[in-house]
Order: C-alpha cells, then sequence, then structure tokens
C-alpha cells in the first residue's frame, strides 16, 4: 500500500484502540510483521495535553515511521489544530477518527457520530489536510445505522478533500461491535473511489483476511481486536497470504521471552504501578486459551510489582514447556497447544 510518500512493506495495519496502542504493543506488532500501526486515539483538545494519559500517548520516541496518530474531535479548527501539533510531536501520517462507536466519544459529535452530518465530515477533513504537510487518513464506518449507510458518500467527499487512504469498519455506529461485520459496503465503496481502502472488522485469522481481501477488493487489512493476546496473527497472515497456508506455530520459548520482553517495556514506559496494573490485561489475553490459563490469571491479577510479575510469568511458561513445545494463539488455531510427544493439548 501507499500513503502519501509511504510505501507500506506489507498491507496488514495495526488498528488504534485506546489503552491497547501504546508504544510497547506497536513495537511488539511491528516486530511480528504490521506493516503500519496507529496510535492511540488522541483529544483534539490540546488544552488537555498535560494530562499523563495524553503524554504518554503522545510518546512515539525512538519508533521507526512512518509513525500515524490519530486524532479525534468534532470542531474543524481544533482538529486541525491538534493535527499540526502532533506533527511537530513527529507524526508522519495524521489519522482522523470517524469510526469511534464509543458513548463518551459520540455524545461529544465525535466519532462515528459525525457521519450523521456529512456537511461538518467535508469540513472537518478540509480543515485537517489544509492544516498540514503530511498524508491524512480516515477512519470510518459503514454509517450511522443500517439505514443510513451512507460510507461512499463519506469516502467520495473525503477523495475530494484530499484524503490519502480510508478505513472502514464493517458495522454502523448503532451496531458497535455487535454481529458480524458486512463487507459488501466496503467492497461497493472500493469501486467508488480511487484512494486505497483499508477493510476492517472481525478479521480475526489469516483465513479471514484473505477472504475480506478477496471480497472486498481492499488494499489493505486493518486488524484490531484479534491481535490482543495474538500480535502472532501478524506474522501468521502475512505467511498465509504469500503461501496458503500457517507457519509454524511459535515455540514456548519464543512466546515466553516476547512476553517478557512486553512485560519489561509495559513497567518501563507506564511506570511500576501502572505498568503492573496495564500488565494484567495483556497476560489475561495472552493466557485464556493456554492450559492452566485461568489459574494463573487468578493469581497474577493479584501481584503487585513487577518483580513478582516476572516470576510468575516465568514459572507458568516453564510449566506449559513441560510437556509442550508450540502454542498457538487466536482462534483459528486448532488447538492452543501440542504436546512434544505429538498428542495434542488441550
Amino acid at each position: 500500500m501507499q500513503i502519501g510518500p509511504y510505501t507500506l512493506p506489507n498491507s496488514l495495519i495495526l488498528a488504534p484502540m485506546a489503552g491497547v496502542t501504546d508504544r510497547p504493543f506497536r513495537r511488539l506488532c511491528r516486530d511480528l510483521g504490521a506493516g503500519l500501526l496507529v496510535s492511540e486515539m488522541v483529544t483534539s483538545d490540546t488544552r488537555l495535553w498535560n494530562s499523563r494519559k495524553s503524554r504518554q500517548r503522545l510518546d512515539h520516541t525512538g519508533e521507526p515511521g512512518p509513525i500515524s496518530v490519530q486524532i479525534a474531535g468534532g470542531e474543524p479548527q481544533m482538529l486541525a489544530e491538534a493535527a499540526r501539533a502532533n506533527v511537530d510531536h513527529g507524526a508522519q501520517i495524521i489519522d482522523i477518527n470517524m469510526g469511534c462507536p464509543a458513548k463518551k466519544v459520540c455524545k461529544r459529535a465525535a466519532g462515528s457520530a459525525l457521519l450523521a452530518d456529512e456537511d461538518l465530515v467535508a469540513r472537518i477533513l478540509d480543515a485537517v489536510v489544509a492544516a498540514v504537510d503530511v498524508p491524512v487518513t480516515l477512519k470510518i464506518r459503514t454509517g450511522p445505522d443500517r439505514d443510513q449507510r451512507n460510507a461512499i458518500t463519506i469516502a467520495q467527499i473525503a477523495e475530494s478533500a484530499g484524503i490519502q487512504a480510508l478505513a472502514i469498519h464493517g458495522r454502523t455506529r448503532a451496531d458497535k461491535f455487535n454481529g458480524e461485520a458486512e463487507y459488501a459496503t466496503i467492497a461497493a465503496v472500493v469501486e467508488a473511489v480511487n484512494i486505497p481502502i483499508m477493510a476492517n472488522g472481525d478479521v480475526d485469522s489469516p483465513e479471514k483476511a484473505k477472504q475480506v481481501l478477496e471480497s472486498t477488493g481492499a488494499g489493505g487489512i486493518m486488524i484490531g481486536r484479534a491481535a490482543q493476546g495474538n500480535p502472532w496473527i501478524f506474522r501468521d497472515t502475512l505467511h498465509y497470504l504469500e503461501h496458503g497456508s500457517l507457519p509454524a506455530a511459535p515455540l514456548v520459548t519464543e512466546v515466553h521471552d516476547c512476553v517478557q520482553q512486553h512485560l519489561a517495556e509495559l513497567h518501563q514506559f507506564y511506570g511500576e504501578f501502572m505498568g503492573v496494573r496495564i500488565a494484567r490485561k495483556h497476560l489475561g489475553w495472552y493466557t485464556q486459551n493456554l492450559p492452566g490459563g485461568e489459574d494463573f490469571r487468578r493469581g497474577f491479577n493479584t501481584l503487585e510489582n513487577a518483580t513478582d510479575q516476572r516470576v510468575a510469568i516465568e514459572q507458568f511458561f516453564q510449566q506449559i514447556n513441560v510437556s509442550t513445545d508450540r502454542v498457538r494463539f487466536g482462534r483459528y488455531g486448532e488447538v492452543s497447544a501440542r504436546k512434544k510427544n505429538g498428542a495434542l493439548a488441550a
């Protein structure tokens, strides 16, 4: 995919997710094959950027480019100013959020609530594109609700405004994350405009990624929730798209090293107090389908310091490694673990 002057190494994009796609997680997904990583959503109200949370979301220290930063808001000039400020902080691509269905975002006339006001969408896109000299991208849903799927109109507005790429989640705002994503609307948008389109929604396996690419004609796939606890989905999907088969599942020792590195970076990035707490959800995702995962999580969530967390992870993976050599994450694996003697673990 090409976004402005940037040629991405592949067509797999990590979706921005609040509280998830922080700098440590972006680094991990990049190492495992993601071609572009979009940072957590940042408010367009720069007056709020002095908070600890905003400072961390704006921190791209040491990240290779292109650095894509998502901004959210509903006022054109405020969004334009936020775009300029993010470029000053190192952003090389500005992404505008018009896809978030969360009530706290939509009640401020931001996120996917904007899709109901096409004139305002046009003013926002014009203002942001004019404000910066880096590519601007947009993330939307298929429309406000199932009776108002206006993604084609929004996409045409975006193309006219100079938007360089468009990500579409295959649900309406009213759907939130309920039901199944539909891709027919995405396919219709691909036919209607000439800018790169990224398909998003329910892409939870390499097989699904291939199916969605073929059915929509999209130039890229944006993966969000399926990467939680399974950043290997990028590695697996790249291999599947190229070879038509899954690669060997990662060794238990590989997974252990990856998880420990992620943990260490969370502790360093957030500090021990917050890092310990943020690590709990990630370890919950990593271990949800592994043997003994439930008992491990019950104990891990009570730990209050970084050393105890590191020791607990070490012991957990040593226990798994006694009888298992490889583990497959994600719902696309037939089993979660393979025993060394060739039998399948539960």
